[in-house]
């Protein structure tokens, strides 16, 4: 089994400016995972302390918010586009 996994340009740069990969991962916790020995400085920017996602990435599946798949739980099937999407907020009054 093989996903295909999307970087955005924002996030690229801790992929050594790799915007695609493909992983063998079956769900999100262990792609998580994968980033760990693949892309450490990745692994960083989108995990939290403990090890969970960071509340500002968001993760679609085929365009699908993998939140309403059933979140980290969510198994990945072969030819899924696991896409990466850092939230983007602030600006001007």
């Amino acid at each position: 089994m093989s996903v295909k996994v999307v970087i955005p340009t924002a996030l690229a740069r801790h992929t050594d400016g790799q915007k695609t990969f493909h992983s063998e991962a079956a769900n999100l916790t262990a792609l998580l995972t994968e980033f760990d020995a693949k892309f450490p400085a990745l692994s960083e920017n989108v995990k939290d302390e403990h090890g969970k996602l960071r509340k500002f990435i968001n993760v679609y599946v085929n365009d699908e918010d993998i939140r309403f798949l059933g979140g980290d739980t969510h198994a990945f099937e072969d030819g899924d586009e696991v896409m990466l999407i850092p939230s983007i907020a602030g600006g001007s009054r």
